[in-house]
């Protein structure tokens, strides 16, 4: 049997600690050797035990009870193949049985998606087409692209993506001992289980929506895109379940700030609180860090997607009035648009909780009526938020908030009105041409 708390120690040994954690470390080190000697268990033990047993790990990893079911959805899909290879510990191989199988389904689907890109390309190219149907056209090729990028930009990240899920685990744990109270997500579990539903559904009604709708689109072509457009939602709905968890957890952090301060060591229990809150942050820190590949791709596909669509939507209604092609293209600009909203939005709530809302609490407390140390670990606390602030950014390439959808917005106004001044010269120079050929023509007549 392997020894966990062993690996958990040789791995801690690596970390550098702050003088506050250290000290910390050492006056809980030294409780746990006097509850030792007492007979005492040391889980019980009020404040952070740096190396627990990885099954009491496990009974307060409700985090990883919420998200399972997504975990296991994208396993079946091959998505990211990381595993639970331990209690309490997740990881990411290369030579897995998880990322085999992985490879597998995915060398099928490749396939399957490149007789459909074949088939495409070929709808694209051919002769007679307009400019605006060539522009359009587009659209159904670019949602293929995650499905060729998803090696590069997800499975190269999966240590990072099991990083961050050890992370977690840990982090309830020191989250029950500092406050002593678990942290649960109630509710959490059921509304994760029907996002997995709903992301296969509403992948495979869009889709359906598109083959009832757009003329050149056949059923078997479909098929190539219901796996893509699952894989989407449920990129949305796992970046909404992380950022509810992480909303809950400051939230309970804050309502626990009171009983802090009415304790008898008011300081050092704030300082614990503080060095809870850090640690909240780097975990926000880490899931864009994990899954930045992904997201990135996410906003540029959304923003590529929503300038063909609409352009396409546009220059029909101009052209030949209302008709269900412009329905289909209207329901695909909608569809990403409300993929991105979500994603913004849900990170701005999280990140309000963890940073305004938070420094408010601190803001309101009379330091009046607390003493000096009190008072110093108050502004050392506003001072952490200030020095760590809590912002959802994909590895430093792009801060996920409300402005990101504000200018993906603007850009695709942006673009859009440079494609459509694209189509009036190329009208104006196609009736030009046309003109002078007449001209032409009947100058011919004339000499002739």
């Amino acid at each position: 049997m392997r020894d966990y708390s062993a690996s958990y120690v040789e791995r801690d040994e690596h970390f550098a600690k702050n003088p506050h954690q250290k000290l910390m470390s050492d006056r809980w080190a030294k409780k746990r050797l006097s509850d030792a000697s007492m007979g005492r268990s040391t889980a019980s033990v009020k404040g952070y035990t740096e190396n627990p047993d990885p099954q009491i790990l496990d009974d307060y990893d409700f985090f990883y009870k919420t998200t399972k079911s997504l975990l296991v959805l994208f396993q079946i899909m091959g998505v990211m193949p990381i595993e639970r290879s331990g209690i309490a510990n997740t990881t990411f191989r290369w030579t897995s049985k998880t990322a085999i199988y992985a490879y597998c389904i995915y060398t099928v689907e490749t396939i399957f998606v490149l007789h459909v890109l074949r088939d495409r390309i070929f709808l694209l190219l051919e002769e007679g087409r307009r400019f605006d149907e060539y522009i359009y056209g587009i659209i159904f090729i670019s949602i293929l692209s995650p499905h060729f990028l998803l090696p590069i930009l997800a499975w190269t990240n999966g240590k990072e993506v099991a990083k961050f899920k050890n992370m977690w685990t840990r982090f309830q744990y020191k989250y029950y001992e500092i406050t002593g109270i678990p942290l649960l997500f109630e509710k959490l579990t059921l509304i994760t289980y029907g996002l997995c539903l709903f992301s296969w559904a509403l992948g495979v009604g869009v889709m359906l929506a598109q083959y009832y709708l757009q003329e050149d689109m056949e059923l078997w072509h479909t098929g190539a895109y219901y796996h893509i457009l699952a894989m989407l939602n449920c990129l949305c709905s796992l970046w909404f379940v992380n950022c509810t968890c992480k909303g809950i957890a400051a939230k309970g952090l804050a309502d626990s700030l009171h009983d802090a301060l009415e304790s008898q060591n008011a300081a050092t229990r704030l300082a614990e609180y503080r060095d809870l809150w850090v640690d909240l942050s780097h975990l926000m820190q880490q899931l864009g860090k994990a899954y930045s590949g992904m997201y990135a791709l996410y906003c540029l596909l959304v923003l590529l997607t929503t300038i063909v669509a609409s352009y396409g939507c546009l220059t029909e209604i101009l052209d030949r009035g209302l008709s269900f092609k412009e329905l289909g293209l209207f329901v695909i600009t909608i569809y990403c648009l409300g993929l991105l909203y979500i994603i913004c939005n849900e990170a701005y709530h999280a990140s309000r909780k963890m940073g305004p809302g938070f420094r408010e609490r601190l803001l309101n407390v009379n330091l009046n009526a607390v003493d000096v140390r009190t008072r110093q670990e108050v502004n050392m606390f506003l001072t952490a938020i200030d020095k760590n602030p809590p912002i959802m950014n994909l590895n430093q390439y792009a801060n996920v908030n409300r402005r990101l959808l504000s200018s993906v917005i603007t850009s695709v106004s942006t673009y859009l009105v440079m494609l459509m001044q694209f189509r009036f010269t190329l009208l104006r120079n196609a009736s030009l041409a046309a003109r002078r050929a007449k001209l032409r023509g009947n100058f011919n007549e004339t000499v002739f």
